[in-house]
């Protein structure tokens, strides 16, 4: 009686089991690079958001009452370059005025990252 022992595996299991690899591979690197991209908007709106809180902090601290209008500068913080824009609105109330600073991607003007809107009361 010749019996023959099998060893291994067939080309179709192995045709499997590279499918299966590939395709959770596949799925790893997608999540990467998910990754990836969310740590880079989360920097941007992290350094957008220090940006806007340093001039509202300013305004607050230095006591100004600004006048009513609009004004654009450059706000940078750190490597990424960033472009501010204020703008200082009347309230109702003739004591206070609205202070609105948008923070937007200066290689990319029409995206905003970031609005933060703070009341200023009048100085005494």
């Amino acid at each position: 009686m010749n019996t023959r022992l099998d060893r291994g595996f067939t080309l179709l299991e192995v045709l499997v089991a590279l499918v299966i690899v590939g395709t959770a591979l596949g799925a790893g690197l997608r999540a990467i690079g998910s990754l990836a991209q969310n740590s880079a908007g989360l920097r941007a709106s992290m350094m957008a958001t220090w940006s806007a809180e340093n001039r509202l902090v300013q305004i607050r601290l230095g006591r100004e009452f600004p006048d009513v209008g609009k004004r654009s500068y450059a706000c940078g913080q750190g490597d990424l370059p960033l472009i501010c824009y204020e703008e200082v609105l009347v309230s109702p109330n003739p004591q206070l005025r609205r202070v609105e600073v948008s923070v937007v991607d200066a290689a990319n003007p029409e995206r905003r990252i970031l609005k933060l809107v703070q009341l200023v009361l009048r100085p005494r």
